[in-house]
């Protein structure tokens, strides 16, 4: 795992979702870069005819991507709401590990474009999403 001068990582502590989600694990976490990836284990119970992860589970993985990028650089004064969210099908996501990378494309004075994608162990691009999200100031 990667540190970031908006926040050392050793002090962040992934939220419960990423194991509800298969064990998800963050790889990287950079507020610099706005980017983020987290490794996951698509289980077998996670899949529903012929071995192939349920859509709603790679989009998952690659949505906490994203919003873990923004996290990366925004978590110390934001609260990071997804307005809206796609996903682009490429290849069938089947158990074993995969990792969903994310990262801030665009960014505006209260509104993130976010990018990310999938890969298999291989480096196949199993999936593609984008997402528009909108910081949201703590208040004190």
């Amino acid at each position: 795992m990667t540190e970031s001068t908006h926040g050392v990582f050793g002090d962040y502590e992934p939220p419960p979702v990423l194991t509800t989600l298969g064990d998800g694990r963050p790889l990287t976490f950079d507020g610099d870069a706005g980017r983020s990836s987290i490794e996951f284990t698509c289980k077998p119970e996670m899949c529903h005819s012929g071995g192939i992860a349920q859509g709603g589970f790679v989009t998952g993985w690659i949505d906490a991507a994203m919003a873990h990028a923004c996290i990366a650089r925004y978590s110390d004064d934001f609260w990071i709401a997804t307005l809206e969210l796609k996903i682009s099908f490429f290849k069938p996501a089947n158990p074993g590990t995969v990792v969903a990378e994310g990262w801030i494309e665009r960014t505006g004075k209260q509104t993130i474009f976010a990018e990310g994608r999938l890969l298999n162990a291989d480096g196949d691009v199993l999936a593609k999403g984008t997402s528009t999200i909108r910081l949201i100031p703590h208040k004190a």
